[in-house]
């Protein structure tokens, strides 16, 4: 039951990851991620809301955190393991 709650969560952040790639990029294939990557990786920002607060990141951190969390959970790592 644990290994399958862990799986979920990295499913889930992978899903987020991939996501957010294709909200800043408008596409998820790698030759056009990474031809755009350079122009957007210091410009693009997501502002999220949260109780009232407002947090403005780098989308490049909030992928790059998702697709962590991904890798994280669906490798059993520490912080995700059992």
């Amino acid at each position: 039951m644990k290994a399958l709650i862990v799986n979920r969560i990295g499913d889930f952040g992978l899903s987020l990851g991939i996501f957010a790639i294709f909200f800043v990029f408008g596409a998820v294939d790698y030759s056009t991620v990474f031809a755009t990557s350079p122009h957007l990786a210091s410009t693009s920002r997501m502002v999220f809301q949260l109780f009232s607060m407002e947090f403005d990141i780098l989308a490049a951190e909030v992928i790059g955190f998702f697709l962590f969390v991904g890798a994280v959970g669906k490798s059993a790592q520490i912080g995700l393991h059992t």
